[in-house]
């Protein structure tokens, strides 16, 4: 026998469920009528809100644009080509600096989780780092690469690196020891263990990690791209900001957020393809 034949960790549990769950919709029309019923109430509020230009002293909305305001701007901003320029400069630099956060959280995390040396050289520095925000990096970013498109892709990289970097740490030392001892056991070297227990252990964490990194890049790439960009849905907030558009702020806002909740489900997506045996489980 080998460490390819041990059952893959959380494989046996999700079994049973299998069975059990296997008619089961994905998204029950009771959820989904609760789901368009919460946007629906929430799109209400903001019609109310802005249309009543309401003013409570603390916060004021008397200069919010109403959602009929937002779509006709959503509209003709759909018709412009001005949409795929911005839409595709943020997806190269987010898609760049997050592939790069990938690789280097999941190699750093996974030797940090797994090795007690490395975690002491590594994890000191990188705990330094961890709390500057990205905001912080911009100037030295600019005076480190020759080119905006190379700062504006590292600032996603730092934002992304440290999610993934911390689930895999979690999700590497949580790696069952019995499993970990029965695969060396039956003469499994340190590369089987990492590849056959190890790694399927921490996918879960790292999948989590990897969506939150993917949200933290979208915060992070919008905030350099109002600084040093000259397309992306940053700078288009942005220059709509300066221009005093309050229409296409808030379409900018929104075209962020879809983006971003588009991201972190297609991370996610992958996320269930890698891990089979989780494809079975669901919330009631």
């Amino acid at each position: 026998m080998s460490a390819a034949t041990l059952e893959t960790p959380g494989a046996a549990l999700a079994a049973p469920r299998a069975e059990s769950r296997r008619d089961r919709p994905r998204l029950p029309l009771r959820r989904l009528a609760t789901r368009a019923a919460a946007l629906g109430l929430g799109l209400l509020a903001w019609h109310l809100a802005a249309s009543h230009r309401l003013d409570l002293g603390l916060v004021t909305f008397r200069t919010l644009p109403t959602p009929a305001d937002v779509a006709r701007a959503a509209w003709a901003l759909a018709h412009s080509p001005k949409l795929g320029a911005h839409v595709g400069a943020s997806l190269v630099r987010v898609l760049g600096g997050f592939l790069a956060a990938l690789a280097a959280g999941i190699g750093l995390g996974l030797a940090i989780g797994r090795s007690r040396l490395a975690g002491d050289l590594l994890l000191p520095p990188l705990e330094v780092l961890r709390p500057i925000p990205a905001v912080a990096w911009i100037p030295l970013a600019i005076l480190m690469f020759p080119s905006s498109e190379a700062s504006m892709v590292f600032i996603t990289f730092t934002g992304a690196l440290f999610p993934i970097l911390l689930n895999t740490v979690h999700g590497a030392e949580a790696a069952s020891p019995r499993l970990v001892a029965s695969a060396r056991s039956l003469g499994a070297g340190r590369a089987a263990i990492l590849r056959e227990v190890v790694i399927p252990a921490a996918l879960p964490s790292i999948v989590t990690g990897a969506a939150i990194g993917m949200g933290t890049a979208w915060f992070c790439l919008v905030t350099a791209e109002m600084i040093s960009g000259q397309y992306g849905i940053g700078y288009f907030t942005w220059e709509s900001y300066t221009l005093q558009n309050y229409d296409d702020i808030v379409v900018g806002m929104l075209l962020i957020g879809l983006l971003g909740m588009g991201s972190s489900v297609a991370v996610r997506a992958a996320g269930h393809l890698a891990m089979p045996w989780t494809r079975a489980g669901g919330r009631s």
